[in-house]
């Protein structure tokens, strides 16, 4: 097995049954259940909210919560004169049935604009991509109905889950972008997976370094949703 496959082989253990670190808990945690959640600026009260919603590799798994891409994204941000207080609403091991549960607490945060970012444990697991782009296209409905904009973030999986399943894997996210409208970004870890320095010793989490690039994806993604 070449290296590339062997490293994609260990996201299923990593991403399914790795035990998230909890720091990066306590801040999804505070995000979307009604505590303050840390605010990257003085007056990050203010500001409309963006919110970071999606497993393991939004909340920051591995990396301390201001090396979490969402913590780049609000830097970002901020140095281009775009007002908004940026929310990390991730958590490990997360299933988009997860993520559907966890919705109307999102809802409740009242966000200008969400990342969804779901997935990958769903297909890890071998779960049936119909219910996951069910549950994928219940979530950026419901978004969209409360008036937030949203932007779809995906991921894929390694070549031995099969050509049939990871096909239908692939097409989840651009089919529910494409019904909706929203922007989407295919692979999170784009220009991250596979550069050193970028991914962690898991072969699966991005570093600190390699999450600066998921926001620079993601600061891409959204900035033609973004008002100054």
């Amino acid at each position: 097995m070449s290296r590339p496959a062997f490293i994609l082989a260990t996201v299923a253990a990593l991403l399914c049954g790795a035990r998230p670190r909890l720091h990066a808990l306590k801040t999804a945690s505070a995000a979307f259940h009604g505590a303050e959640p840390k605010r990257h600026s003085d007056n990050g009260s203010n500001r409309p909210l963006l919110v970071c919603f999606g497993d393991s590799l939004t909340a920051g798994a591995g990396v301390d919560p201001d090396e979490a891409y969402p913590a780049y994204l609000q830097q970002r941000l901020d140095q281009a004169g775009y007002a908004y207080h940026v929310v990390n609403a991730g958590v490990s091991g997360n299933t988009t049935k997860d993520g559907l549960s966890r919705l109307d607490a999102v809802l409740q945060q009242h966000p200008q604009v969400v990342v969804v970012e779901f997935g990958g444990n769903d297909g890890l697991r071998g779960l049936s991509t119909q219910q996951a782009q069910r549950n994928l296209d219940i979530m950026v409905g419901k978004l969209k109905a409360s008036g937030a904009k949203v932007a779809l973030a995906g991921i894929t999986l390694p070549p031995q889950y099969g050509g049939d399943y990871i096909r239908s894997f692939n097409a989840m996210f651009p089919a529910v972008a494409n019904k909706y409208h929203v922007p989407l970004l295919p692979f999170v870890l784009q220009d991250v997976y596979g550069v050193p320095g970028d991914i962690q010793d898991d072969g699966v989490h991005a570093t600190a370094q390699g999450n600066k690039q998921v926001a620079a994806n993601v600061e891409k993604l959204v900035l033609p949703l973004l008002k100054r």
